[in-house]
């Protein structure tokens, strides 16, 4: 029997505002051109996932929805506008019938069969019950999986985990170092890159050591 395949949502936000604490991390790379490529590294290897049947990327950037819809993905606008919870919402509420994962737009490094293994193991084992991957440092969250007919309900933010621990949401407890791996500092930047770097991100943290070294 063929494994169902899922809708992944990923929320981007406008890239002006997008990983502030990552501004100035790569000298010479502006700093919309570091987010927009985080994102579209994310969006390059879920796209390429076997499990995963539509990518729904929410977001009000027109750089961001160019780059989706050239890759694959389909595009909503954030017309809630109302933070990254919202967004998740309103790209679940959009998604074809059947499962329904939350990822965030920061994984650089992410594999795509360590997101086929972290989607197939939501499904198997605790039916009816949401799913979530907490980040490498453990407070964080990089996925929420939800099964047909339950809703999403994201409770991403600062301590995230805990917060869908505390709604319900079982974790998932796989070694897949590349989904639990986002990036929202330049340290979280280098632990990527010792994983392996999309080829955006790749290119453009070359270029920061070119420009690092010639200043």
């Amino acid at each position: 029997m063929s494994q169902p395949r899922w809708a992944v949502v990923v929320p981007v936000k406008q890239l002006s505002t997008a990983k502030s604490r990552l501004r100035g991390a790569l000298p010479g790379v502006p700093h919309e051109e570091l987010a927009l490529a985080l994102a579209a590294d994310t969006l390059r290897a879920a796209l390429a996932c076997p499990v995963v049947a539509e990518i729904l990327v929410v977001t009000d950037d027109v750089r961001v929805a160019a780059t989706a819809l050239a890759a694959g993905a389909r595009v909503s606008p954030d017309e809630p506008d109302a933070g990254l919870n919202a967004a998740f919402r309103h790209g679940a509420a959009r998604a074809a019938a059947g499962w329904v994962a939350g990822i965030t737009a920061d994984l650089p490094a992410l594999r795509p069969a360590e997101l086929a293994a972290a989607l197939l193991a939501a499904q198997h084992g605790h039916p009816g019950v949401r799913r979530f991957l907490p980040d490498a440092p453990g407070s964080g969250t990089v996925l929420l999986a939800a099964p047909p007919g339950v809703p999403l309900d994201p409770r991403f933010g600062v301590g995230s985990a805990v917060a869908h621990a505390a709604s319900g949401a079982l974790p998932l407890a796989g070694d897949w170092p590349s989904l639990r791996r986002d990036v929202d500092t330049p340290a979280d930047l280098t632990a990527a890159a010792g994983l392996g770097l999309g080829p955006r991100t790749a290119a453009l943290v070359a270029a920061g050591r070119t420009a690092r070294s010639a200043g």
